[in-house]
């Protein structure tokens, strides 16, 4: 199972339109009925006013929703502290409440995380600074983290 944050979903939705990549959005469509991509509801509701129609299309396909459970709750808390968030102290450069929550979703669910936020090459010394990736590849988080294309070259499938 795949969980996409709402970088990657917007990502593909911009700039793999649907009236032109309709073989890629079946696939798509497909991995949802079969339960193999899904969105923590957070991701789900940046979505939403970002890309109404994309979100549209999600509602339309059934896509199942992550709620945020008691467990995700605690590993979110386990995450901010382990890079250094006290009080919702969060950096403006880093990840936010609602980015912990995803990492913390894709934990929990033992899935990948599909995010297109920026890789950074070298992790910043501020622990506060650090995008989803970086956050993702901490040893003590250990949530495998790839970007869209990533995901569909390692998919295999071929679209025609």
């Amino acid at each position: 199972m795949r969980v996409f944050d709402a970088s990657s979903m917007i990502y593909a939705w911009d700039n793999y339109p649907i009236t032109q990549f309709p073989s890629l959005w079946k696939w798509i469509a497909s991995q949802i009925e079969q339960q193999q991509l899904t969105m923590p509801v957070v991701a789900f509701d940046e979505v939403m006013p970002k890309t109404p129609d994309c979100g549209a299309w999600l509602k339309q396909q059934d896509i199942e929703l992550i709620s945020i459970s008691n467990a995700i709750l605690q590993d979110a808390v386990r995450i901010k502290s382990l890079i250094g968030i006290v009080n919702d102290n969060f950096h403006p450069k880093g990840v936010g409440e609602n980015d912990i929550l995803i990492i913390a979703a894709a934990k929990v669910e033992g899935a990948d995380l599909v995010s297109d936020e920026e890789r950074q090459i070298v992790s910043p010394v501020e622990p506060r600074k650090r995008k989803i990736p970086a956050v993702c590849g901490l040893p003590q988080v250990g949530v495998p983290c790839i970007n869209f294309i990533e995901y569909i070259r390692g998919s295999g499938v071929i679209f025609g």
